[in-house]
């Protein structure tokens, strides 16, 4: 991943594989993983929990986003990778929904940073960057 720190594509994939075990998704069985890589090597994961009132569900990238900044994070995000069940949908690579973009977007534009997307798939990783999902964005600069 060109210029990042030192950790490669396959690892950040398996760390938001790892995340999705711990999956709470009862009602759509969809278990989903994400994983954030930060320029100081500092890997931070999530994963969907999901609630009976379906509209209080939470995604991963949106938990993982959510732990970087208890932490103290703000920017210095260059990697994300979301992953899916491997048997559910049409095994095309997941992309983050348009909540999620916004809230990477958030952390990103912190620090200046355009992460790459790590888009995972059946037999694919699709890689984007998040300015390509999100093509002009609303952040913070918007209400300085």
């Amino acid at each position: 991943m060109g210029g990042h720190p030192e950790l490669n594509a396959d690892e950040l994939v398996a760390a938001a594989r790892e995340a999705a075990e711990h999956s709470y998704s009862p009602y759509s069985n969809y278990s989903v993983g994400a994983a954030l890589l930060f320029d100081d090597g500092a890997v931070v994961t999530g994963t969907n929990v999901e609630n009976a009132s379906y509209g209080l569900a939470l995604c991963a990238e949106t938990i993982a986003v959510s732990k970087a900044m208890a932490d103290g994070r703000r920017g210095g995000l260059v990697a994300v990778a979301v992953t899916g069940p491997h048997d559910s949908g049409d095994g095309e690579p997941i992309t983050p929904c348009g909540r999620c973009r916004q809230v990477l977007n958030e952390l990103a534009q912190l620090g200046g940073t355009d992460p790459e997307i790590l888009c995972v798939g059946s037999d694919e990783v699709r890689r984007v960057a998040l300015s390509q999902l999100l093509p002009h964005a609303f952040g913070p600069a918007h209400l300085a």
